[in-house]
């Protein structure tokens, strides 16, 4: 059956995904158009192609245990001069996509892998470009800001042509609070993660 290359990540919402796509490409970053904008929770990951039901079961039941939560950009950061990348920053949610990217790799899991670089939530806007168009991409986007809340991720598989495509959405689960005797007007709300 082979290999497929797979990733596990939460979309960022248009408008906002089209339009940083659209700067990242701007910037001459090549691999924009075949990359939805998105916050890796695995990156990308080679396995057997029949290893694929396991792992949508797996993220389903990751899924049922999360919960919505705010999601917010804020402004730029980089891994340069380690990795040649510049970003848009999760300025909230971080603390969220870290403890799904723990349960998506998790150990008891079938994609248990260990990262090349500890995790750091964010929204690659330029990646592998030269200098002077890594620092456009850091100024230029040094004031952008979005929120939206997200309710979930997805699971993506790379093509032979490069092209990253979602095979499933991820929603969380979201549980009803028991109501409160003493508290009526709690009825029904929605318990944060």
């Amino acid at each position: 059956m082979g290999t497929v290359t797979i990733g596990v990540s939460i979309a960022v919402p248009e408008p906002y995904g089209s339009l940083l796509q659209e700067r990242r490409a701007g910037f001459g970053d090549a691999a924009a158009q075949g990359i939805p904008t998105h916050v890796t929770l695995l990156p990308p990951t080679e396995v057997e192609a029949s290893l694929v039901p396991a792992i949508e079961a797996h993220l389903v039941e990751v899924a049922e245990a999360g919960r919505p939560f705010p999601m917010r950009l804020s402004g730029t950061g980089t891994f340069r001069p380690v990795s040649p990348v510049v970003y848009v920053q999760v300025a909230e949610g971080a603390e969220a996509c870290t403890w799904l990217q723990k349960q998506v790799r998790d150990s008891s899991g079938p994609v248990a892998r260990e990262l090349q670089f500890p995790y750091h939530p964010h929204v690659t806007v330029a990646h592998r470009i030269d200098e002077a168009a890594m620092d456009r991409a850091f100024e230029e986007l040094a004031d952008y800001e979005a929120e939206w809340p997200c309710a979930g991720f997805a699971l993506y598989e790379q093509g032979a042509d490069g092209v990253w495509r979602k095979l499933r959405e991820f929603t969380f689960g979201a549980a009803v609070v028991p109501p409160q005797p003493s508290a009526p007007a709690e009825r029904g709300s929605l318990r944060a993660h």
